[in-house]
């Protein structure tokens, strides 16, 4: 498919409840139509939105109104240093998606609200009290880090990269530099926090401590979880600990090996270049239209739940 050039999305900036301002982007056809759906993207830990741009243009030249977005200290939703700024894994669940489903709600009034999660947030798309309105939510490697759940072969050095070199040197700095090392975009030191809690269950964490309950049950969306055979974070494991919140939701767990589209590797983060338009984006796009998935689907189905 040919995606368009036209019309290019539109910025804005939505306030958080606590006054925050969140920016982001919005795909939105001329002609306003009940039926169409509006799809949010949430983007991964430390992940610019506009990494997901060419999926939002795939989207939208397939019919959906789309809105991306940076949690509060990352690309369009930072002003000024990090250093010393409060921000948490909770808060981007919580107060930014969740400003994001208000906006949603009032900017495209009456039409289906989907979610497209990757990585962490796939588990920001549970956070959100007004999670009750989302119709279908797409994961692709989503998790919240538990090391024993890291690919076996790689756990020690992933261990080490996130869960030690990661929380001195932020420590240090008051944040995490992630752009100057190349890891990252730069990270404040309460998501830092979050991560780094070696405990399996996400009301462990440090903001998960502070949620009190949590509101993963208000989903009651059809959920397809996608994961990469290669992807060190998203093993089986790690992916069905987050599905199990969606106790809720009819869940579908899809597993994908590069070798079934064709690839020797596909990793963590490739899942949204636009060089998988053809092969991984209509597997995404089939649950958003029909809520299952294709006959010719590639992958395996690990868990399906309802």
């Amino acid at each position: 498919m040919n995606l368009p050039t036209q019309p290019q999305p539109e910025a804005f900036s939505e306030p958080a409840a606590d006054g925050y301002p969140i920016g982001g982007f919005t795909w939105r056809h001329i002609r306003t139509d009940i039926e169409r759906p509006v799809v949010i993207i949430n983007a991964a830990t430390s992940v610019r939105c506009r990494h997901y741009s060419r999926f939002a243009d795939y989207l939208f030249a397939n019919g959906f109104d789309v809105i991306t977005y940076d949690y509060r200290g990352i690309g369009e939703s930072r002003s000024g240093s990090l250093r010393g700024f409060k921000a948490s894994w909770s808060d981007w669940g919580v107060l930014d998606f969740e400003a994001m489903l208000q906006r949603v709600q009032r900017e495209f009034a009456g039409q289906p609200i989907d979610v497209v999660g990757h990585s962490f947030g796939g588990c920001a798309a549970g956070l959100g009290a007004s999670g009750a309105v989302i119709r279908r939510l797409v994961t692709v490697g989503a998790q919240f880090a538990y090391w024993r759940d890291y690919e076996a072969s790689g756990r020690w050095r992933m261990l080490g990269k996130w869960h030690v070199v990661m929380p001195l040197v932020t420590a240090v700095c008051g944040y995490f530099p992630g752009k100057r090392m190349g890891w990252l975009e730069d990270t404040p030191a309460g998501v830092v926090r979050d991560w780094k809690t070696p405990t399996p269950t996400y009301e462990t964490r440090p903001s998960g401590r502070a949620l009190g309950e949590l509101p993963f049950s208000r989903v009651k969306a059809q959920v397809l979880a996608i994961s990469i055979t290669d992807d060190p974070f998203g093993t089986v494991a790690a992916i069905d600990r987050l599905l199990n919140y969606f106790e809720n939701s009819e869940r579908t767990h899809l597993r994908i090996a590069p070798e079934d589209i064709g690839e020797r590797e596909v990793g963590h983060f490739a899942f949204f270049r636009s060089q998988y338009q053809d092969r991984l984006w209509p597997v995404a796009l089939a649950w958003l239209q029909q809520g299952e998935l294709a006959t010719d689907t590639p992958g395996r189905r690990v868990t399906d739940r309802t």
